[in-house]
């Protein structure tokens, strides 16, 4: 039996998921990945219950909705191959190509979907993840500006700081001298 949590957005999440709700109802899980529970065997409508009620303490949301679902699966994608490098995406392959082949259906059909639910479309939503990963490659002050932006696949460091201060309302060198990180939301 899959089921799909929203809200989960790193392995912490995973992890939280896992331990603090499977293991304190007791449910077998098969297997775990962000937005994503395959459990060993089928549970009733009563436990499907208590595990949404534990999932919502810990921030996190049952879905049951095939739609809510499937714009789920989307940002999943997205946030593994922008924040953990998951790799599923070949170089230089487009977002739109990557996410219509890995969820089997039309881009314009799931941006139209994703922009109904979320009230920005797949491309803002993309954007914003890559910002948010630049931020956190800018505070650990490893890479420079030229390498971040290659490694978000940005034609060149001006155009990700033209994105990062539309985005952030600062320079990418004016965020890097508050020494601070604000997020945004994942979801």
């Amino acid at each position: 039996m899959k089921l799909h949590i929203k809200n989960m957005v790193c392995n912490r999440c995973i992890k939280a998921v896992e331990n603090a709700v499977f293991n304190t109802l007791g449910t077998q899980v098969s297997h775990i990945q962000l937005g994503e529970v395959e459990l060993a065997s089928p549970i009733s409508d009563e436990e499907k219950q208590r595990l949404a009620n534990q999932l919502q303490l810990l921030g996190f949301e049952l879905l049951d909705n095939e739609k809510s679902e499937r714009v789920t699966q989307i940002k999943s994608l997205i946030i593994n191959e922008i924040h953990h490098g998951v790799g599923l995406k070949q170089e230089n392959e487009n977002f739109s190509v990557f996410i219509s082949s890995k969820m089997g259906y039309d881009y314009s059909y799931l941006n139209e979907l994703f922009s109904s639910l979320e009230g920005k479309t797949i491309g803002q939503y993309i954007t914003l993840q890559k910002i948010e990963r630049a931020k956190e490659l800018i505070i650990y002050d490893q890479l420079g500006l030229a390498i971040i932006a290659d490694q978000l696949e940005y034609n060149s460091a001006q155009y990700l700081s033209a994105q990062f201060k539309k985005t952030t309302g600062m320079t990418p060198s004016e965020f890097k001298k508050l020494g601070l990180r604000k997020s945004i939301d994942y979801h």
